[in-house]
């Protein structure tokens, strides 16, 4: 796929009224500071008819106005902590072709040639970054890059569902809500829980587990599976039933405890070792007093279910699904108002955030990106929604993400990051719903 660059260009906030002052910040706060300091990469594809590339810009420029985070940059406040400043320096915007059908480089696979369809993410200052790419056929990919410091999934998602509503011409609502100062430390403050290893880790701990290996990506295949609806029932029925009881758990939870028993029989590991999971939590619905849909930010801690290799392949899916179920249950609002104060009373320098996208792998743990509640293929530019939404080129071993299928029915795919020695086995039993048998 050749894709020839057209234009690149810094486009700012089209405000309809008086521009607001451009000598503002907004510190970032404990959820912000914890997370992953990167960009994301997003990748949309869209048949004919599709808008023209002007009113997906428009578009952008108005929706800057209302989520002015994205149009600024990021630094530091006057106490020295960082912050996002609203300085409207704006975002970059690249217009791009191929010189050829859409359907000639279908399907869009997990591979780098992905990364060709949205801006570089190295050396950027743009916390937002798009790049229109146009077929001859008049099919248009749209690939987006965020800063995940400005927001979380949700946030993110809230965004895109605006910038659709301002390409068709309609009233943004909801509108976000920009505080982030709302989270509180209690006095005397509570710290229940240990904050050391989940979302926060010793510098010199970081610097002997930080692997780094020679032509490790070369060596990583990015595997694409397709979960259907009836297997994800299959699944699902499987995972609560135990000894002549049923407990029900949920869809996702049968599934991440499915892959995590396939990739860690795939991976042959030490039956001694632990192996453990990184499970995004929500805090919105979490605290108390409930966080509105609408706040603009990053509320999300990590759920971190454990498990003896040797028992997570050899116990039934159950067993699985019920250390998943248990961990993510216990990040409740106890726990997030435990971490506000520990962050805020405990947190020294030797302390830095576990949250890393620089390592090369994550074996023998995974961590699991889920996308499934959230509404990104609502982003319709006026012309109708993605036929394709996915993640870009993430070649990182045991990073998998999760997203909701184009075809709408149910069904999940699953990115999957493995070594190639790994592959073969993954591909034999990743359907199978007794690991002992295969």
């Amino acid at each position: 796929m050749n894709v020839k660059i057209e234009s690149s260009r810094i486009i700012k906030p089209f405000y309809e009224g008086t521009p607001p002052s451009t000598n503002t910040h907004i510190s970032f706060n404990i959820f912000d500071n914890i997370t992953y300091d990167a960009l994301m990469a997003l990748i949309y594809a869209y048949r004919p008819p599709t808008p023209p590339t002007s009113t997906i810009e428009m578009g952008l420029r108005k929706t800057l106005a209302v989520y002015r985070e994205w149009a600024g940059r990021i630094g530091q406040d006057e106490n020295g902590n960082r912050a996002v400043f609203l300085n409207d320096e704006g975002v970059r915007f690249i217009e791009a072709s191929v010189d050829a059908t859409l359907d000639e480089v279908l399907p869009l696979k997990p591979s780098p040639s992905l990364l060709k369809l949205h801006p570089g993410m190295k050396d950027v200052v743009e916390l937002i970054q798009v790049q229109v790419t146009r077929f001859t056929c008049g099919s248009v990919v749209v690939g987006f890059t965020g800063h995940h410091m400005i927001a979380d999934g949700h946030a993110a998602s809230n965004f895109f569902v605006a910038w659709g509503q301002a390409c068709r011409g309609v009233e943004i609502t909801p509108l976000p809500l920009h505080d982030r100062a709302i989270f509180h430390t209690r006095n005397p403050p509570l710290i229940e829980f240990n904050h050391v290893g989940a979302e926060f880790m010793s510098k010199s701990v970081n610097k002997k587990e930080f692997i780094k290996l020679e032509n490790t990506e070369k060596n990583i295949i990015v595997h694409k599976v397709h979960f259907t609806l009836e297997f994800l029932g299959k699944l699902k029925a499987n995972a609560s039933f135990m000894n002549g009881k049923t407990k029900t758990y949920s869809t996702f939870e049968s599934l991440v405890a499915h892959l995590w028993r396939v990739i860690t029989k795939s991976r042959e590991l030490d039956g001694s070792q632990n192996t453990q999971i990184r499970i995004s939590v929500d805090g919105r619905r979490r605290v108390v007093p409930r966080v509105a849909d609408e706040f603009f930010g990053n509320l999300v801690l990590w759920a971190f279910p454990t498990s003896k290799v040797r028992d997570l392949v050899n116990e039934p899916l159950h067993f699985a699904t019920k250390i998943i179920h248990d961990a993510i249950t216990k990040v409740d609002d106890k726990y997030f108002k435990s971490f506000i104060d520990f962050a805020n009373h405990e947190v020294n320098e030797d302390l830095i955030p576990t949250a890393d996208m620089k390592k090369d792998t994550l074996c023998p743990n995974l961590e699991v990106d889920s996308w499934l509640r959230f509404p990104f293929y609502d982003l319709d530019f006026g012309t109708g929604c993605p036929f394709v939404f996915m993640p870009s080129y993430y070649p990182t071993e045991g990073m998998m993400f999760l997203v909701p299928s184009f075809i709408g029915d149910g069904s999940i795919d699953a990115f999957i990051p493995l070594y190639h020695d790994n592959l073969p086995t993954f591909k034999k039993i990743c359907y199978s719903l007794d690991l002992k048998a295969k």
